[in-house]
C-alpha cells in the first residue's frame, strides 16, 4: 500500500510550463499563466493505493496531522476496501511527521509491516504518477471555488475514475524503475574505458 501527501491548486497545476516561442513574444498572453490575487487556493490531501486501485478516501484533508488520525481513518478501511486480505506492507516517506515517535508506535502497535524507506532518498513513490494523473483531471473539469467545495467533489470523483489498470501497472513496472535509476546513478561514477584520446 503506497501512500503519499500532495497539494492540489484550484486554478491550474502547480508546476512549471513550457513553451515554444519567438523571442519578442514572450509576454504574449498565450505565452503566459495568469495568476489569481483572490479566491485562489488549494486543498492539501493524503492518499493510498495498491495493485489493486486508488483507496477509497474518507475526506479528512491536510498533511499537519496526517500520522495517527489519518492513518486510523484511512489506512484499514482502504485495505479492507481494496481486498489486499491479511498479508501487505505499508510504504510511506521519512518525512517527520511519518518517522514521529507517535507515529511509529501506533503502527507498532497495530503490527504493520513497514516499508523501510531511506532518509533523504530521491522520491521514488508510484503515488507521485498518480498526483500528477489526479491534477490533469481535476485542471480538466475547472473547478471554480474552494467554498463550495467543488474541487474537493471533482477531486473525489476523479481520484475513483483512475482505471485499477494504471495502478496494477505502476505496481508492475516499479522494479524496473528503480533498476533503471540505480544503473543510471551508479553508471555517473563508473570509470570510462576504451575512449580514444586525440
Amino acid at each position: 500500500m503506497w501512500s503519499d501527501e500532495t497539494k492540489i491548486e484550484l486554478f491550474g497545476i502547480n508546476s512549471t510550463r513550457r513553451v515554444w516561442r519567438k523571442k519578442k513574444d514572450e509576454y504574449h498572453p498565450k505565452n503566459t499563466i495568469p495568476t489569481v490575487k483572490h479566491g485562489g487556493g488549494n486543498i492539501m490531501l493524503w492518499g493510498c493505493f495498491s495493485a489493486k486501485g486508488t483507496a477509497p478516501y474518507r475526506g479528512e484533508d491536510g498533511w499537519g496531522h496526517v500520522s495517527c488520525g489519518i492513518l486510523g481513518n484511512n489506512l484499514l478501511p482502504s485495505v479492507r476496501a481494496l481486498k489486499m486480505g491479511r498479508v501487505w506492507v505499508f510504504q510511506h516517506d521519512n518525512d517527520p511527521k511519518h518517522t514521529a515517535r507517535a507515529t511509529k508506535e501506533w503502527l507498532r502497535k497495530k503490527h504493520f509491516n513497514v516499508l523501510e524507506w531511506p532518509s533523504q532518498s530521491p522520491d521514488l513513490n508510484p503515488l507521485e504518477n498518480l498526483w500528477r494523473e489526479l491534477k490533469l483531471r481535476v485542471a480538466q473539469r475547472q473547478p471554480r471555488n474552494l467554498k463550495d467545495l467543488d474541487l474537493e467533489k471533482i477531486r473525489m470523483e476523479e481520484w475513483a475514475k483512475i482505471p485499477a489498470a494504471v495502478c496494477a501497472n505502476l505496481v508492475k513496472n516499479y522494479r524496473k524503475s528503480l533498476t533503471s535509476i540505480i544503473v543510471n546513478k551508479v553508471s555517473q561514477f563508473l570509470p570510462l574505458k576504451n575512449i580514444p584520446t586525440a
